[in-house]
């Protein structure tokens, strides 16, 4: 299909696919790194949360800002906008959003999963999205440029397929099982100021991934094939709902983040 971008690396032996801005093939070796959508789960294989992260059902979808209310869906108002190319080469490319404060935006989960029909922000913003393939690594950029002093939180949501259950998620000081990130539920379980999570025992494969510019990382699933590893800049879990606010970073104008996937086959 037209909308789908294949990146290559140097040396041929990965392959990402891109649908529309959205990360949904990751192949090394001809082995899927990546859950897949259709598959037993979830829905997407990764999304950007932004400006806000977690539920927001409980304060009837409004969200208090220096500007008054917003009203947001869970994990935001990014997800109901359509990623723009900006370039394409043979092993990255550039896709970004762009948003006029108060613009009012169509939930697609209205009105089947939410019974909040329209999405509002009282900022501008741009949110670009870079994709770097080399033959070590994938590396996604987010860059937003916004007003000064905007509020904003930012969570990349990215599902990871998996191909034994005794898989583990190892930090620099502790290893957690697919059972106590099944058994956390819907808060997700919560790595504090955690830059890096190795995804070890999977079968061929071991998945690192590194982060920078958020603060912590948190790790979800309710099923055994997949887990999201998501860097985070606050954990939603913390406060009620009605204080999410009190998570909001402020922008400098322009904010960068980065997360870098690396894949190891353990075949070769």
């Amino acid at each position: 299909m037209p909308d789908k971008t294949r990146l290559h690396s140097p040396d041929k032996k990965t392959i990402v696919t891109i649908d529309n801005g959205e990360l949904i093939s990751y192949q090394v070796d001809g082995t899927e790194v990546m859950h897949q959508k259709g598959d037993l789960g979830w829905g997407n294989t990764e999304i950007e949360m932004f400006p806000t992260i977690g539920s927001t059902k409980e304060n009837q979808f409004s969200v208090q800002t220096p500007r008054g209310e917003a009203k947001l869906d869970q994990h935001g108002i990014l997800r109901v906008m359509d990623y723009l190319p900006i370039t394409i080469e043979k092993s990255s490319a550039c896709f970004h959003k762009k948003y006029i404060a108060n613009t009012q935006l169509s939930n697609h989960k209205f009105p089947n999963k939410s019974t909040q029909q329209w999405l509002n922000w009282p900022y501008d913003f741009e949110f670009i999205k870079t994709f770097e393939l080399s033959n070590e690594a994938l590396k996604i950029i987010f860059e937003i440029k916004s007003e000064k002093n905007m509020p904003l939180m930012l969570g990349f949501h990215p599902a990871f397929k998996i191909y034994d259950q005794n898989v583990k998620m190892k930090t620099t000081d502790r290893h957690i099982s697919l059972d106590a990130v099944l058994k956390a539920g819907a808060p997700a379980f919560l790595l504090e100021n955690c830059k890096e999570v190795v995804l070890t025992n999977n079968g061929n494969l071991t998945v690192t991934i590194n982060t920078n510019g958020f603060r912590h990382i948190m790790l979800w699933s309710e099923v055994t094939n997949m887990v999201c590893i998501e860097p985070i800049t606050f954990y939603p879990a913390s406060v009620s709902v009605d204080k999410l606010h009190t998570g909001f970073d402020y922008s400098s104008g322009y904010e960068k983040y980065e997360v870098v996937i690396s894949v190891k086959s353990n075949s070769n």
